[in-house]
């Protein structure tokens, strides 16, 4: 018989150290640490919370924004990486699991950047290393496609977590892919802002209203609890990016912010809901919730018609060479940079029922 624990949740609705990569990192631990101490298993981190979100690209033309992507890729992270292993050693001397945000740099290039998040166990291994599939709109001037490697749910003593990235959350079927691999706890990463037009021109795009559509839709397919972290721009940050150009500090003052907050397989807000201040989003949850509403609509399962859908995930890893004499031996889900190639061409997960 399946055991459904119940235990609190955060979401750190929180700022970075405005591209400060060494400052962040260490703000990252002393949230992890809070987070622990005020009872928390799983703390969730913002999208790209390390070191910023890059709201730059929305704000002026890319002609004039070389230096801040140079300052970007010279402050991303490395995975494995000596920033990731601070993290990870704050997790395990905390007892916590850790989902966190980053702008992960390679090797491979010195101007290659990945909007990636990491789930880090709370004995601090990484249990998942996922890169958004596609970056949206003016993130494609920053960021390279992902690839399906980290479409995985995580088998945890907290339940099966699993987590998308932005707009990754529109995307039926990344979504039924977790969805189908028992996916009970999901967890939802944004920014703090994301303008798509100048305020004045009217119509701007709803970020709290599009982040409480989407959580509440997957929430509901996938019978599941939803960790909604979202960015937050304390004023350093803010000062920043006024400073980029005379509308840019108008344009953030009048564009929607992000939120956060948990919602339940009922699709309803368990506790708290947080946007304008910046802080830690505490919730109770409870995964025996999530059995009864999957003999209504059990999409994974009883709901389905997997004689007439089927759906088939790629899951090899995008790298720019392979080296046949390499040794190909490998684990499963952890670092990228530290193994070479799958021996075959592809790991092909088949969902058909």
């Amino acid at each position: 018989m399946g055991t459904y624990p119940a235990y609190t949740v955060a979401a750190a609705h929180v700022a970075p150290v405005f591209l400060d990569l060494e400052a962040t990192v260490e703000k990252a631990c002393s949230v992890i640490e809070e987070a622990a101490r005020n009872g928390a298993r799983l703390v969730a981190f913002p999208e790209a919370y390390i070191p910023a979100f890059p709201v730059w690209s929305a704000l002026r033309a890319p002609i004039h924004n070389h230096d801040l992507f140079k300052r970007l890729a010279a402050n991303a992270v490395r995975v494995p990486g000596p920033e990731v292993a601070r993290i990870s050693a704050s997790a395990r001397n905390s007892g916590i699991f850790v989902s966190i945000g980053i702008n992960e740099g390679t090797e491979a290039s010195v101007g290659c950047i990945w909007n990636a998040n990491l789930l880090i166990g709370e004995d601090g291994s990484i249990l998942n290393h996922h890169r958004k599939l596609v970056p949206t709109f003016f993130e494609k001037l920053i960021w390279a496609n992902g690839d399906g490697a980290g479409l995985r749910v995580s088998e945890t003593p907290l339940g099966r977590i699993g987590a998308l990235i932005c707009g990754e959350n529109t995307n039926p079927l990344a979504r039924f892919t977790l969805m189908a691999q028992g996916e009970q706890v999901h967890i939802s990463t944004y920014p703090p802002s994301w303008p798509t037009k100048d305020p004045k021109e009217g119509g701007n795009y709803d970020l709290a209203a599009a982040i409480r559509v989407r959580a509440g839709a997957h929430s509901f397919e996938a019978k599941c609890f939803n960790i909604v972290a979202s960015g937050f721009m304390d004023k350093p940050m803010l000062d920043a990016l006024a400073d980029l150009d005379k509308d840019a500090g108008r344009i953030l003052d009048n564009s929607p912010r992000g939120v956060s907050m948990v919602i339940g397989p009922d699709a309803e807000t368990v506790g708290d809901v947080i946007s304008d201040s910046e802080g830690i989003l505490y919730a109770d949850i409870d995964l025996d919730a999530c059995v009864e509403p999957k003999q209504f609509h059990d999409v994974v399962g009883s709901y389905n018609r997997f004689d007439i859908f089927k759906l088939t995930v790629d899951r090899s890893e995008n790298r720019p060479v392979m080296f046949a004499a390499e040794d190909i031996s490998r684990e499963t889900g952890a670092s990228r940079e530290s193994y070479p190639e799958d021996p075959k061409p592809s790991s092909i997960l088949e969902i058909t029922g």
